[in-house]
């Protein structure tokens, strides 16, 4: 079959545009309607363009008029569908817009593959037009380049496909908020001026003391809302939104049998489909003519304004409700780091201040003790004094100390604070945008899960046939056509989570056998270094496993949700949260679980200890205590994977991304004439990256709030890093939806989702391990119960004494003793344990001081957590979810609003009261009088009339309310008015 060499051409003819439009690219060619959304795809051929011959046009050519209330000009021919630009007659009209079906001379034979693109294409473009899209195309296609399909919805069909959304749209009726008086009142006014310094230069942001009412939109109360411009009443992210609707829901059913644009992309029909930026980003003029890209550049997208607030409303405004809330919620987030970073400094503050008085450190870095301990390996390992691990000692007490605790309960309810205070902002929002009690809008299927339901229907009738039995119709899918996808899901996060274990375990053995080798090492000073050169070593191995496997774990989680065939975006999505989460959560955090439960508390004692391998015995926590172990993990791989996934993933490989792209497109069209007209808007949209959630940006900030939350008892510091960190992150994500991600089509939602859930789930995690650490990791409990039971003074003198036990170097096992020891003389050796000494009738049991802080520490973990859950609860109950201002506000709107049009209803009842009134007194003139005749009955017309009025608010006569073309053709019926339709709907305003 072959293409008339017309094809793919879809122009709308109009005035020619000026030089300013046409540089900007975000007009047609007539250069006043806006392209509200772009199509992309490629037409491939086996060689070079095709002319085009001049006067030869297929037969079997259609013509489309779209129905855009766009009357045909002078010259045009609807019927027969020519037009000047194309056949060098006569004008088109503005309306008019052609596709062809057929074959013509000279034109080359196209694939298979492509004939049937190119025929879903016209299929699917000519269903956009029966919706009321307006499209247009280049003159010239590309042979190996993107072809541009730019589409444009007119007002009544941005009228028609508002009211069936619901959007809500400013009235003309307003009213003043109420304003604070006496001390909140000069509060508030100096906290303004305060804050002015900090507020971004955005009018959007300042509301004033004035209040529009909003109401979902209605063609039949246009005289309600101020529309001084049909062009600019709905903004460029309502009107893409609007677009997207009516693509998300077109059907192609003759040639391919599926709906939407998600499955023609997925098919391959088309390459990507986007809304078009506002231009460029960088300001070109006056500053008053900014459009809001470049207001956002300017003010919310670049590190120099890393001091300013962020412009919430104008981000609401561009990138639409869902980008809005994630931004709100970092900031909020990140503001209330500040508070937690004050007092993490205060409490480290205190540990610098108290390392020279802490009584433990002082006797362990004392040599008159002469604590001389049991070896660190078994032979080559010599016996050792505690004093030379006075380092250790004072770098423990710096996290380690009472105001540690302190510091973690203050912790735990900043998490509760943070997420009622979220709750809070979130409803605020939701007010302010809009978004109270607005409906979920319907999903249609995922391409992937109509392709299996397809596939499973023609199974089902070659079943039928065979079998010559009636079966009912396939609907859906059921738990068994999942079955094999929820079997390979648990068997492979079960294989994930092995693997994790594994490199963990991994890192455990380099860790072992590097300290035995050092250990074993003739150099002194290799020896004295050991247990610094093996953490600092193993850290960074830990951190390079966890970034690999975070990347391999993404992609992992996004295969495994694809196998459940899930039937909505919505469901895909929370489903790969959760995934990615768990792999993410138990990738991140299993090495530091693992100094925090499980290092030095299976090592045995001396004379019987736990060996791998038979040959390497379990690493022990340093002299001091394993908190100054997990201080170092957790500050490291916070520290780092902030660092790299920022500096390296955020930022080079998306810059990597782009200049390959931009090397294959030059590859792709060597021959390009060097006087190429300059990129329009779509060429300039269509090289930047395609935008894929913000699924990667909440699971990189959740993790953080994981390392800031779940063992800050260990790393007081980790929210001041966090919140430097989280700085620099705003205005790079910023700059990243600014400057190189296509615009993403402004989604609405009421709040974060799932995300919510997984912070409050982490929360309630939080008190529980940060329990834990205090009470087994730290030295908290040991010291309280050394000094309130078995201090002589009730001091902490003597408590590290108390705390190692004595072991007879005679019982150490054949080939384990030091063979070139320097202490002959040593008897006993000291081991950090509570067990009896070798002199008792029960030598090395464990002691009743060890039963003893076992039970304080117990005790500790349950008062800890039900204090923190009760003080948690308070909290919650002190601060309610929403601000009395806002109930306030919502009941006195919805008095204003059932005010405002009982009155408007009373002005159409006035109205059709008297043009009954002047009807009576004229028939009463031209006709003789008759008693059965008079005046109507007022509550007999308390209603309104079921014919249409004169006019209307938009200017337009009578007419039927039809849905979209796309909406019909599941039942194939023509549009038409309902018949059972409410009068008071019909009636326009006068």
């Amino acid at each position: 079959m072959q293409i008339s060499p017309l094809e793919d051409k879809i122009p709308v003819m109009g005035a020619p545009p000026s030089p300013q439009v046409r540089s900007e690219g975000l007009h047609f060619l007539d250069g006043k309607r806006k392209v509200d959304y772009v199509l992309v795809f490629h037409q491939r051929r086996h060689s070079s363009i095709r002319s085009l011959v001049s006067g030869s046009v297929s037969q079997d050519q259609l013509s489309v008029v779209s129905n855009g209330n766009f009357p045909p000009t002078k010259g045009s021919d609807p019927a027969t569908g020519r037009g000047a630009d194309i056949l060098g007659g006569e004008a088109a009209s503005v309306g008019e817009v052609f596709m062809e079906l057929g074959s013509a001379k000279g034109s080359e034979p196209m694939e298979a593959i492509d004939q049937e693109m190119h025929l879903i294409r016209q299929e699917f473009e000519a269903n956009l037009l029966e919706a009321g899209l307006e499209i247009e195309r280049e003159k010239e296609v590309k042979p190996n380049g993107p072809s541009f399909t730019r589409i444009h919805a007119p007002w009544p069909v941005l009228c028609r496909e508002a009211e069936f959304l619901k959007i809500r749209v400013p009235t003309k009726a307003s009213y003043e908020l109420k304003e604070e008086r006496g001390f909140g009142s000069s509060m508030s006014s100096i906290w303004r001026k305060l804050n002015q310094p900090f507020q971004p230069k955005v009018s959007l942001q300042d509301h004033g003391s004035t209040k529009f009412l909003s109401h979902c939109f209605s063609r039949d109360k246009l005289h309600l809302y101020n529309i001084s411009s049909k062009d600019t009443f709905f903004d460029n992210a309502t009107r893409g939104r609007i677009v997207y609707e009516i693509l998300r829901r077109t059907v192609c059913v003759r040639t391919c049998q599926t709906i939407g644009i998600s499955t023609l992309i997925a098919k391959g029909v088309y390459d990507s489909a986007f809304p078009l930026h506002d231009g460029d980003y960088k300001v070109i003029g006056h500053l008053e003519e900014r459009n809001d890209r470049q207001v956002l550049h300017e003010e919310w997208a670049r590190y120099s304004a890393f001091y300013k607030f962020q412009p919430i409303d104008l981000v609401r405004k561009y990138f639409g409700e869902k980008v809005g809330l994630y931004f709100a919620w970092l900031g909020v987030y990140t503001q209330l780091l500040v508070p937690a970073s004050i007092v993490g400094i205060i409490v480290f503050g205190y540990g610098v201040a108290t390392v020279d008085t802490n009584l433990p450190s002082l006797e362990m870095c004392d040599e008159r003790f002469n604590f001389t301990m049991c070896p660190l390996c078994d032979g080559a390992c010599d016996f050792w004094h505690l004093s030379t691990a006075c380092g250790t000692a004072r770098a423990s007490h710096l996290f380690d100390n009472p105001a540690t605790v302190f510091f973690a309960i203050f912790m735990s309810l900043w998490a509760v604070l943070f997420l009622e205070h979220w709750k809070r902002r979130q409803i605020s929002l939701s007010f302010s945008w809009d978004l109270t009690g607005i409906e979920e809008d319907e999903e249609h299927p995922r391409p992937k899960y109509e392709t299996i339901l397809l596939q499973k229907r023609q199974r089902k009738q070659k079943t039928k046939k065979k079998r010559k039995k009636s079966e009912p119709a396939v609907d859906k899918l059921t738990w068994k056509d999942r079955l094999p996808g929820y079997f390979i899901n648990i068997s492979s996060i079960l294989f994930m989570f092995g693997l994790t274990f594994s490199a963990v375990f991994g890192v455990i053995i380099y860790r072992i056998t590097v300290s035995a080798l050092m250990a074993m090492s003739p150099d002194p000073e290799t020896k004295s270094n050991v247990r610094v050169t093996v953490t600092a070593t193993a850290v960074i191995i830990n951190l390079v496993v966890i970034l690999v496997l975070d990347e391999i774990y993404g992609a992992v989680a996004q295969w495994l949700t694809e196998l459940e065939i899930p039937k909505t975006e919505t469901n895909f999505e929370e489903r790969l949260i959760m995934k990615a989460f768990m792999l993410k959560f138990m990738n991140a955090y299993a090495p530091i679980f693992y100094v925090a439960f499980f290092k030095g508390r299976f090592v045995g004692r001396p004379g019987n200890y736990v060996y791998v391998f038979d040959n390497y015995r379990m690493e022990e926590c340093a002299p001091g205590g394993c908190l100054i172990e997990l201080c170092i993990q957790l500050s490291i791989i916070m520290l780092g994977k902030q660092l790299i996934q920022n500096n390296i993933f955020e930022i080079g490989i998306p810059k990597l991304k782009k200049l390959i792209r931009s090397l294959k497109e030059k590859e792709a069209t060597p021959n390009a004439r060097e006087d190429e007209k300059p990129p329009q808007q779509w060429n300039l949209d269509y090289a930047l990256a395609p935008f894929d959630g913000l699924t990667p940006e909440y699971m990189e900030m959740i993790i953080q709030f994981g390392f800031v939350s779940l063992f800050v008892a260990s790393f007081p510091l980790a929210p001041l890093f966090a919140l430097l960190n989280n700085i620099i992150e705003i205005r790079l994500d910023a700059k990243k939806f600014v400057t190189e991600l296509r615009r993403p089509v402004a989604a609405r939602a009421k709040d974060i989702g799932i995300w919510y859930n997984i912070l409050s789930g982490m929360g309630k995690l939080s008190v529980i391990i940060n329990a834990f650490v205090i009470s087994f990791t730290s030295d908290f409990i040991p010291r309280l119960v050394y000094q309130y039971m078995y201090s002589p003074s009730g001091t902490m003198h003597g408590f590290i004494d108390h705390t190692l036990s004595y072991f007879n170097v005679t019982n150490f096992k054949p080939g384990s003793a030091p063979q070139n020891s320097a202490h002959e003389d040593v008897t006993f050796c000291r081991y950090k344990d509570y067990r009896e000494p070798p002199w008792s009738s029960d030598a090395y049991q464990l002691s009743k001081q060890y039963w003893s802080v076992l039970a304080a520490r117990l005790a500790f973990v349950i008062l800890f957590q039900n204090l923190v859950m009760f003080l948690g609860l308070i909290v919650a109950w002190v601060i309610p979810d929403v601000p009395k201002t806002i109930v306030e506000q919502l009941k006195r709107e919805k008095k204003l609003l059932v005010n405002l049009f009982l009155q408007e209803e009373k002005e159409k009842f006035q109205l059709i009261q008297s043009l009954f009134t002047k009807d009576s007194i004229l028939q009463s003139n031209s006709q003789p009088s008759n008693p059965s005749q008079g005046l109507p009955i007022l509550g007999r017309y308390s209603t309104l009339p079921s014919g249409p009025a004169a006019g209307d608010g938009g200017g337009g006569g009578p007419r039927a309310r039809c849905r979209a073309a796309s909406f019909s053709q599941f039942s194939g019926k023509t549009c038409s008015s309902p018949k059972n339709e409410n009068a008071s709907s019909r009636q326009t305003a006068v």
